[in-house]
């Protein structure tokens, strides 16, 4: 069943979150672009900061969560953990999921098209083996996702480890800090968070504390003193001080995710040890 495992994790009389559009899944499956296929790289922080790896596939994102993000140095492999696959409608989000499954904020943080190296996509897949090339604003040229029951193997086939290939395209730059911001809005994560109508999505799992959840807070006071036209290095004494703001139309739904979001950085007794997406 296409994105079975996707829909077990959600509820979707309670979360806007795409079900996913079979008919369109279809329909892009059937007709695949000559000029190559979506992908994106989604930053998410939620019980952990990691980005979203994402290649269109017959109608879906084949996902990967990258707890480091991908480097551009063929020395560095960065371990992906396959989870399940995403819908195509999925891969322009950006915005915040107050709570449950993913809980957190998230930025399209890369996004472009990918055509694969490898001849037979299906038989590089259940090898563990698939070659492509990106054409991003911020991955390009060749790379390699290869699953791995070495040091990183989990032993259900979920570990995998994504690498840069030599290339014009390749080099020693890290390019998550260099370029951390997002392709679609070009703010950060405290800009998503204090923009007059962020989107926001619901979901069933709260995200965790930790050290997520201590920067998901700075990153709320951040985005309140974006909110409030304060300078950013004021910002934590003045959101003390400063008497609450009468509240808009506009401003509510933000607030409204700020809470949220500051509730899903509550740590709990156990945090997790695995990315989620």
């Amino acid at each position: 069943m296409v994105l079975e495992k996707y829909k077990q994790k959600r509820n979707f009389t309670s979360t806007p979150e795409p079900s996913g559009d079979v008919a369109l899944a279809a329909e892009r499956a059937k007709n695949e672009p000559d000029k190559g296929l979506f992908f994106c790289v989604q930053k998410h922080l939620a019980s952990h900061l990691h980005y979203d790896f994402r290649l269109e596939y017959k109608g879906v994102l084949l996902s990967w969560a990258v707890p480091k993000g991908p480097s551009l140095d063929p020395k560095t492999r960065r371990l992906a953990m396959h989870v399940e696959d995403h819908p195509i409608e999925y891969g322009t989000f950006e915005g915040v999921i107050p709570s449950g499954y993913g809980a957190g904020i998230v930025m399209l943080w890369d996004q472009g098209t990918w055509t694969p190296e490898s001849e037979d996509v299906d038989a590089a897949l259940k090898k563990g083996d698939l070659k492509f090339t990106l054409d991003g604003y911020k991955l390009k040229g060749s790379w390699v996702i290869v699953r791995t029951g070495g040091r990183w193997g989990s032993g259900d086939g979920r570990s995998w480890l994504l690498i840069k290939h030599r290339d014009d395209w390749a080099g020693e730059l890290d390019i998550t800090e260099f370029a951390p911001k997002s392709v679609k809005s070009e703010g950060d994560f405290e800009d998503i968070l204090a923009a007059d109508n962020p989107d926001v999505w619901e979901s069933h799992r709260p995200a965790e504390g930790g050290e997520a959840g201590a920067m998901l807070k700075k990153i709320i006071e951040r985005a309140a003193a974006l909110k409030a036209g304060k300078p950013l290095a004021a910002a934590a004494p003045a959101l003390k001080k400063r008497a609450a703001p009468t509240k808009t139309a506009k401003s509510t739904k933000t607030a409204k995710a700020a809470k949220a979001a500051k509730k899903a950085a509550t740590p709990r007794k156990k945090a997790s040890t695995k990315a989620k997406s």
